[in-house]
C-alpha cells in the first residue's frame, strides 16, 4: 500500500502513538490504514460415505486437489462463505454442518475454517476454479497432491474422527512455511510418526 483510499497522499510506516506495531499511515489526512489476516473458509463435503475433491484450474498449486475452499466476502457468515465457494468451486448445493477445524497460518497472514457439510445431491462439475471434481472414496484421498498444508491437516481430522466415530473440534497453528513439494514433507512426517 503505497496511498492513502480516503485521501490519496503518500503513506508512511510508522508506530502510532498508543500503538505498538508499524502501521500505514497517512502523511496528509492521518488516517491509520491496518491490514488484518484474511478468513479462508471452506467445506469437506460428503455424500453417501464419498467426498467432494476439486482440481485447482486456477493458481496458486494448479493442478492440485482441495476440498472446496476460498476467502471470506464482507457481509456473509463463515458457514456461508463456505457454502457459497462450494458452489463456486464446485457446482455443488451443501448443507453446512459443524466446525472441524481452526487453523492459523501467521506466515502467510490467514486463518482458514473448515467446515463438516452435506451434499444435498450428488451432483457436481467442473467450474472457472476447478478442471475436475470428483466424489471418492475417503481410502483414495489423493495425499500426495493436496493443495495446501491446511487441507492436508483439516482431511486428517476430519478422517481421524469418522474413524473414532466422533465429531470433534481442531485448532491448529502453522507457524512455519512448510517445505515443498508437500507430498515429500508429508513421507518424511510419517516416518518419523507426525505431521507436516
Amino acid at each position: 500500500m503505497k496511498y492513502c483510499s480516503d485521501c490519496a497522499a503518500e503513506l508512511r510506516i510508522l508506530i502510532p502513538e498508543g500503538d505498538h506495531l508499524p502501521r500505514h499511515v497517512c502523511a496528509a489526512c492521518g488516517a491509520i490504514h491496518y491490514r488484518n489476516p484474511r478468513v479462508i473458509v471452506g467445506a469437506i463435503c460428503e455424500y453417501e460415505g464419498r467426498l467432494l475433491m476439486c482440481r485447482r484450474a486456477i493458481e496458486p498449486r494448479l493442478g492440485f486437489w482441495t476440498f472446496p475452499a476460498g476467502f471470506l466476502e464482507i457481509g456473509e457468515t463463515t458457514a456461508d462463505g463456505a457454502a457459497r465457494e462450494t458452489m463456486e468451486e464446485s457446482g455443488a448445493d451443501v448443507e453446512i454442518e459443524d466446525l472441524c477445524a481452526l487453523i492459523n497460518v501467521p506466515y502467510i497472514a490467514q486463518v482458514y475454517l473448515s467446515y463438516r457439510a452435506r451434499m444435498r445431491s450428488p451432483h457436481h462439475h467442473p467450474t472457472p476454479e476447478s478442471s475436475e471434481t470428483m466424489l471418492i472414496d475417503p481410502k483414495d484421498i489423493p495425499w500426495d497432491e493436496l493443495a495446501f498444508p491446511t487441507i492436508w491437516h483439516s482431511l486428517r481430522f476430519w478422517m481421524a474422527d469418522r474413524e473414532a466415530g466422533a465429531r470433534g473440534f481442531h485448532s491448529l497453528d502453522l507457524t512455519q512455511r512448510p517445505r515443498r513439494p508437500i507430498d515429500r514433507e508429508r513421507s518424511a512426517a510419517e516416518e518419523a510418526g507426525g505431521t507436516p
